[in-house]
């Protein structure tokens, strides 16, 4: 039985923990979990596949938040637009971090597949639960986000 302890701070202001808090902690002498590189591989290109979406959707969400911009001039406004402005560029950095990181994951497999290319397919190695744990925070919060903009939206439309 695996136990381990995430580090997860919820921010109302929907910042996601970056990687360095969202350790994953091994309690006493307990082992990491592991899985097989080729189910691995396949998690981290849905995960990025995710990460292309939300990339697309931030994009046309700042287009509707550039049109508020523009019909909207008002300061209650504008302070509005500027707060998801921000949100949304901390959403696409924390998309870029979890990119980042799924990359590095798949530069580990393939070093292990390039070392020892022999029964790769019964080959285990470390799971990779921060990412899981990142991408599933992430689309929690972001559905946050979304629902929050909607609203805003619906009113300055």
């Amino acid at each position: 039985m695996i136990v381990m302890l995430i580090l997860l701070i919820y921010d109302v202001n929907h910042r996601l923990p970056s990687f360095k808090s969202l350790r994953l902690f091994k309690l006493l002498n307990e082992v990491a979990m592991e899985e097989n590189i080729y189910k691995q591989h396949d998690e981290n290109t849905d995960w990025m596949s995710r990460v292309g979406f939300y990339k697309d959707e931030i994009t046309i969400l700042q287009g509707v938040l550039s049109e508020i911009a523009s019909k909207n001039t008002g300061d209650e406004a504008l302070k509005e637009v500027e707060h998801y402005q921000n949100q949304f560029i901390v959403q696409r950095d924390n998309l870029d971090q979890l990119a980042h990181n799924i990359r590095l994951n798949e530069q580990k497999f393939q070093q292990e597949v390039n070392d020892n290319p022999v029964a790769v397919d019964h080959r285990r190695m470390e799971y990779h639960q921060a990412e899981k744990d990142f991408i599933e925070y992430f689309e929690n919060n972001f559905k946050g986000l979304r629902t929050d903009f909607k609203t805003f939206s619906s009113k300055w439309m």
